[in-house]
C-alpha cells in the first residue's frame, strides 16, 4: 500500500481511480426467455489499492438482463472485499455496482459500505465505474473512480 496517503479525503480530492479489482470469473448461469434473457456471473478476486488490500469473500455475483430486441443491458453486481484499508486496520467494503450498455462498453454507478473508519467517506462518496478485460480469459478489471 502507499504510505503516502494519510486521509481518504486526500484521495478523493484527486479525482482519480481510487480501486481497481481483479476479477475471476468461476461460473456462469444463463436463461434466454422468449422476453429476453439473463445470465448471472458468479466470481472471486482481489484488490490491491492505495487505500485497500484484500479479497472478494464466496458469493461475487454479477446479474446481467437484456429484453428482446434491445441493445440495452444491465447489470448489478454485488460482493464484500476482506482485507486492510491504507491504516492496516482489517476491514470489509460491500460494493454494489449497477450499469447499463448499449453494446459497447458498461458504465457503472457503485455504491459502498464499509465497516473501516478511515474508508467511511467513500460511502458518501458519487462514484462511477467501468470495466475493461484483460489479456487472461476469465479474468476482468472493475475501475472505481471519483465521479
Amino acid at each position: 500500500m502507499n504510505s503516502q496517503i494519510t486521509n481518504l479525503k486526500e484521495c478523493l480530492d484527486q479525482g482519480t481511480e481510487i480501486l481497481t479489482i481483479d476479477v475471476l470469473l468461476k461460473e456462469f448461469n444463463e436463461v434466454k426467455g422468449h422476453n429476453g434473457e439473463a445470465l448471472m456471473i458468479l466470481f472471486d478476486g482481489y484488490c490491491h489499492s492505495d487505500i485497500f488490500d484484500g479479497d472478494i469473500l464466496n458469493g461475487g455475483v454479477d446479474t446481467q438482463k437484456q429484453d428482446a430486441g434491445s441493445n440495452l443491458r444491465t447489470l448489478s453486481a454485488r460482493y464484500i472485499l476482506k482485507g486492510k484499508d491504507f491504516e492496516g486496520k482489517e476491514c470489509r467494503i460491500f460494493i454494489e455496482n449497477n450499469g447499463t450498455s448499449d453494446g459497447g462498453r458498461f458504465t457503472t454507478t457503485p455504491k459502498i459500505l464499509t465497516d473501516s473508519e478511515a474508508l467511511k467517506d467513500l460511502e458518501d462518496t458519487d462514484l462511477i465505474g467501468s470495466i475493461s478485460g484483460t489479456d487472461e480469459e476469465g479474468h476482468i478489471q472493475i475501475h472505481i473512480c471519483v465521479k
